[in-house]
């Protein structure tokens, strides 16, 4: 257990700003809306006897099995697939835009791309290949994301992220609070829950046990932010608010810095490195904001861990955090290959077994409603009923925020500065004027 002293911890704050400032240029010179120059590169044997190899390059864990690969190459004996996984989704987002800024060479067949950085790379659509309609298939805004304003729709949908708590019931049990699903529900404030309620329930956990409550402030934030309409951006001109007086993200930030660092509600750890990793292990907090994919983290990093489990609440109702689309470069040798290899990937069957085995819940309507999805129970989140618990939060969800082309930029900035007063104990106001400034030379 830790102790109630929370260490600060001195370490490298996420550098993924930069680059971001030169990315319009170096994209829009290598995206002058040409067709690609050889016509042997777009010429593939998607439907031939032609023996290929396509590349599906993803990060995390897309549920994307060896053996659910080698049912497709033994439907299509001619199509050798070999599967590259980032371990985070900012490493595929470099190797992505510095391939593309190269022209394209060396990039996989598919790439998928995670909805917060999707938006910039929107802005230059002949870099993509135009992917056919399939009607009915998705939730009508997941569509919405890809697809330029002219129509073009440059990416099929994966999963979606609706979020609920995931928490520890052995440590609430420990502390004499709730710890049954429904009970933890109920005391995180049930259909009315908000951001004070969760907090306060925070508070109370951390009085009768000295550690802390979730696992970090950016964590938390992106929950918070996910449901602002439009966050950074006026949606109607698609330019960047000023965030010294966007007075709406500077609210939640001071919220959440109050209950991080005042409140001690945050163990101070940085998603996906190593020390919140460690942190399942050694019992670093009791809940976090779970959208449907981070199940499959939790319990690769919790190992024997035990207790785990998930509660059907989400402060302010519903939140979407996350969701990723299967791209196609157009500087690609078998793009039509490619093309109908990522539609089989979200077709709802494949994407119903993507959810059993890593927990990404489908964005397909089909998927959604299947009784696979609906009777899905995760073992490891104490035979939680998953399918059902995380079908009722995607139900909560209205609709998708405004994200523009400076999103990830600025959002990026944001959670740096929360970064710098939660892991190394920077003055928060200092920190916000370091975002402020920050922000405006980063903005396209």
């Amino acid at each position: 257990m830790l102790s109630s002293t929370r260490p600060r911890r001195t370490r490298r704050l996420a550098a993924a700003s930069a680059g971001i400032a030169s990315l319009a240029l170096v994209l829009g010179a290598c995206s002058g809306g040409d067709e690609p120059a050889d016509d042997e590169a777009t010429d593939d044997g998607g439907s031939t006897d032609e023996e290929i190899t396509l590349t599906v390059a993803t990060f995390n864990n897309f549920g994307y099995t060896d053996e659910l690969l080698d049912e497709y190459m033994t439907e299509h004996p001619n199509v050798t697939i070999e599967h590259v996984t980032a371990a985070e989704s900012a490493d595929a987002r470099t190797n992505l835009t510095t391939k593309l800024a190269a022209g394209g060479e060396g990039l996989a067949d598919i790439e998928a791309i995670e909805v917060d950085w999707l938006p910039e790379l929107m802005q230059y659509p002949d870099l993509f290949t135009e992917l056919p309609a399939v009607d009915g298939r998705w939730v009508d805004w997941k569509v919405a994301q890809a697809t330029t304003t002219d129509g073009k729709l440059i990416g099929y949908g994966t999963d979606i992220g609706p979020e609920a708590i995931c928490y520890r019931s052995d440590l609430l049990e420990a502390a004499g609070l709730p710890s049954e699903r429904d009970k933890v529900a109920e005391w995180l404030g049930g259909d009315d829950a908000t951001w004070e309620s969760y907090f306060d329930a925070g508070k109370e956990y951390v009085d009768a046990t000295g550690n802390a409550w979730y696992d970090g402030a950016v964590a938390t934030f992106q929950g918070m932010i996910n449901q602002v309409d439009a966050a950074y951006e006026d949606p109607s001109t698609g330019e960047p608010k000023d965030l010294a007086t966007n007075t709406e993200v500077k609210d939640l930030y001071d919220q959440v810095v109050t209950a991080s660092v005042d409140d001690k509600l945050s163990a101070g750890l940085e998603q996906w490195g190593d020390d919140w990793s460690a942190g399942f292990q050694n019992d670093a907090f009791a809940t976090m904001l779970c959208p449907a994919w981070m199940t499959g983290p939790i319990e690769q990093n919790a190992g024997d861990v035990e207790g785990w489990d998930i509660a059907d609440v989400f402060p302010g109702g519903g939140g979407n955090w996350g969701g990723s689309f299967l791209t196609v470069p157009a500087s690609g040798p078998n793009t039509e290959a490619a093309t109908e290899l990522a539609d089989w990937l979200t077709s709802p069957d494949v994407q119903t077994q993507a959810f059993e085995e890593a927990g990404t819940f489908p964005s397909q309507v089909e998927a959604q409603e299947s009784e696979a999805v609906q009777t899905f129970t995760n073992a490891f989140m104490n035979d939680a009923p998953a399918g059902q618990i995380f079908s009722t939060r995607a139900q909560a969800i209205d609709g998708a925020p405004f994200k523009g082309k400076n999103y990830f930029a600025i959002h990026t900035e944001v959670q740096n500065a929360l970064n710098r007063v939660d892991l190394t104990g920077e003055d928060p106001e200092k920190s916000w004027e370091t975002a402020v400034s920050d922000a405006q030379n980063v903005i396209q």
